[in-house]
């Protein structure tokens, strides 16, 4: 039987109080780093280097010198990441003119942070959500949650029609700072790493319009990767995994899996109007031109974003999402990001006539 496709009906963003200069970072770091790791000037030029401007985070610049070990790092996630993941929820349901009652399913994508009773759960009460509301807390995709969460969102909007499905990917990778860890991965996690949160309504079969048309979503695991990306739980909290360099690895194999994504879904390359890509750094989203055959400059408003919020990881595909929107939807957009495991996962998207 033929199923309607599901509708994103909207998208908001939302990042916390603390606005972070990069050169106040940059100047922070070196009083941390500098005096004891004898590779931090070398290292520091990722600080100009990255594409970012300024990013924000739930704790002001001064508590990361002091920054305690998991109990205090939980604290935060807790407390903080809960008031901007409902903040994130409440945006979208403004902008759709619904309330949290409306909601079916509530999709969480997190994974800077342990949660038990969930995000969602903590944040029930705030929303309004009903009681019989289906929850999906996901936990380990990384910066590919925010596609990968709107393309489940997609497929259990489809199951259940009519149903309204909430998907908010929160991240607070500023969380992860180590001044105890003089690694190269530290510095780069250091100059890359902002926090925010983005959140998404999705439906099918209810006649609606919404923003764009979810066409279909697919994802590409490649073997042995495990290294490229991800968490080491230490005493002090997450540890950053930058074990492989990934814009040299994105650029020889992120074109292939795209191709091969899209023709499981009947889709060459020729078929997207645009890829709206998940801006990791400035040497990934030129990886990702060169790989997907873009003009060299075609992804703008990721460059922006990137610029505007840093790597926020899961939110920021979102985050570019939402410029594109904002910009006019072309007929077919490719939303697309990488993260652990390592996998590059996408969502098509269409403009509804």
């Amino acid at each position: 039987m033929a199923r309607d496709n599901a509708v994103l009906l909207r998208v908001a963003t939302a990042v916390p109080e603390h606005c972070l200069d990069q050169r106040d970072v940059t100047e922070r770091a070196r009083d941390i780093f500098g005096s004891r790791f004898g590779d931090f000037e070398r290292l520091a030029r990722v600080f100009e280097t990255a594409g970012i401007r300024r990013r924000y985070s739930v704790r002001p610049l001064e508590w990361y010198a002091t920054a305690g070990g998991w109990a205090e790092r939980t604290k935060a996630y807790l407390e903080a990441g809960t008031d901007l993941y409902a903040a994130a929820a409440e945006r979208v349901l403004a902008a759709a003119g619904m309330t949290g009652r409306d909601v079916d399913t509530i999709v969480t994508i997190s994974s800077t942070g342990i949660a038990t009773p969930s995000l969602d759960a903590r944040a029930a009460k705030r929303l309004g959500l009903r009681e019989d509301v289906a929850r999906v807390p996901v936990f380990g995709l990384g910066c590919a949650g925010g596609v990968t969460g709107l393309g489940l969102a997609g497929r259990l909007a489809q199951a259940r029609p009519g149903s309204l499905v909430l998907v908010i990917a929160m991240e607070l990778c500023t969380l992860a700072f180590r001044g105890d860890t003089l690694s190269k991965a530290n510095i780069v996690a250091t100059a890359l790493f902002g926090d925010g949160a983005a959140a998404a309504l999705v439906r099918a079969g209810n006649g609606e319009k919404g923003v764009a048309i979810i066409e279909g979503s697919g994802e590409h695991q490649w073997p042995d990767t495990l290294d490229i990306m991800g968490w080491d739980v230490e005493p002090e909290g997450l540890g950053v995994i930058f074990a492989r360099a990934i814009p040299p690895f994105a650029e020889a194999n992120f074109g292939s899996a795209m191709d091969g994504i899209l023709a499981r879904l009947g889709l060459v390359r020729d078929d997207v109007s645009r890829f709206v890509c998940h801006p990791g750094g400035a040497k990934v989203i030129e990886a990702l031109e060169r790989s997907l055959g873009l003009d060299q400059g075609s992804l703008d408003h990721e460059r922006e974003v990137l610029s505007d919020y840093g790597n926020m990881s899961a939110p920021t595909a979102l985050f570019v999402l939402d410029r594109v929107i904002g910009a006019g939807l072309p007929d077919r957009a490719v939303l697309t990001a990488m993260g652990p495991g390592f996998t590059a996962s996408a969502v098509s998207l269409l403009r509804p006539n």
